[in-house]
């Protein structure tokens, strides 16, 4: 049986810009932060979303249960109890909506992070999927699908939950082959496309809103096992799992070149497999895809500097 942690309330601080000792002494407070935080043990976690304020939002891939931790105490509790299939992917936008994608249940999730309330629950294939990870957009969210070679589009016009998700096709330069294919996905730094990495090839795609690939070209590079993305600006982080790295890049505007400009590594990591980002610092929660999982198998997420 997985263990529970209580959540212990805590005021919400108000996170401003300052300038001076008042701003000297806020980076003093970050930085005491902590670098580690126990999850349920039993918990396998995989997604994690941060926001808003300094929360984070952990996925369970045993049963879809979602854990809030105070990233200035480390201390949190299940928010969400799961439906009895995967949490993968997540991510939270600005209006305090938890968008969490559901593997092999080959569902979509939004939940409140305030409540746990789950706002709507989308049906994305009624066949063999793993719903893997998701990001949003200007007016959507998608979802890629490491089994079916396609990607879900949730339309957010105005901000509005539709009825139902799309379906697009993906072609081009993206094969699906035996294991896991498309996986982290975020936008391109120019807005105008998608990219998502290949975990058994390697391969970094653009992906445009029609649901063409194009191979990016990483000059020799890869990427396999990847797992994660983040972009920030012009930069790319990739997660890549098994490989204990995240792997950071240098991209063009329209998203079509990158190049490695630092991989890192952390005797911490155990086989992480999405990250988030909050101030200064990228959170991974350790997947340990490669240990047996049990009820009393402990699990944590740490907090690197950002690179």
């Amino acid at each position: 049986m997985m263990k529970l942690l209580v959540v212990v309330p805590a005021t919400l601080a108000l996170v401003v810009t300052m300038g001076g000792s008042a701003g000297a002494a806020a980076d003093r407070q970050a930085a005491r932060f902590p670098r580690s935080i126990s999850l349920p043990d039993g918990f396998q976690p995989e997604g994690i979303a941060i926001g808003p304020g300094p929360y984070a939002y952990v996925g369970s891939m045993a049963d879809g249960s979602i854990y809030r931790a105070d990233l200035r105490t480390g201390r949190g509790g299940i928010l969400s109890r799961g439906p009895g299939t995967p949490a993968l992917g997540m991510t939270v936008d600005s209006g305090g909506r938890l968008f969490v994608a559901g593997g092999t249940g080959g569902d979509l999730r939004v939940l409140d992070v305030r409540s746990g309330e789950a706002l709507a629950t989308y049906r994305l294939t009624t066949g063999p999927a793993f719903v893997n990870d998701l990001t949003l957009t200007r007016g959507a969210a998608w979802i890629t699908d490491s089994t079916n070679p396609v990607l879900y589009k949730l339309p957010l016009r105005g901000g509005r939950l539709p009825a139902a998700a799309q379906r697009i096709k993906l072609t081009g330069d993206m094969v699906y082959r035996k294991g896991f294919n498309a996986n982290g996905i975020t936008p391109t730094p120019d807005g105008r496309g998608l990219l998502v990495v290949q975990s058994n090839t390697g391969g970094l795609f653009r992906v445009s809103p029609s649901g063409r690939t194009r191979r990016v070209d990483l000059h020799g590079e890869s990427l396999k096992e990847g797992d994660g993305l983040l972009l920030r600006g012009r930069t790319l982080y990739a997660v890549q799992n098994r490989l204990n790295t995240v792997t950071v890049l240098r991209l063009n505007e329209a998203g079509t070149d990158g190049r490695v400009t630092r991989r890192v590594t952390d005797p911490r990591f155990d086989v992480p497999a999405t990250m988030a980002a909050f101030r200064d610092r990228l959170y991974l929660p350790n997947a340990r895809f490669d240990t047996t999982p049990t009820a009393t198998t402990p699990y944590t997420a740490v907090a690197i500097r950002r690179p």
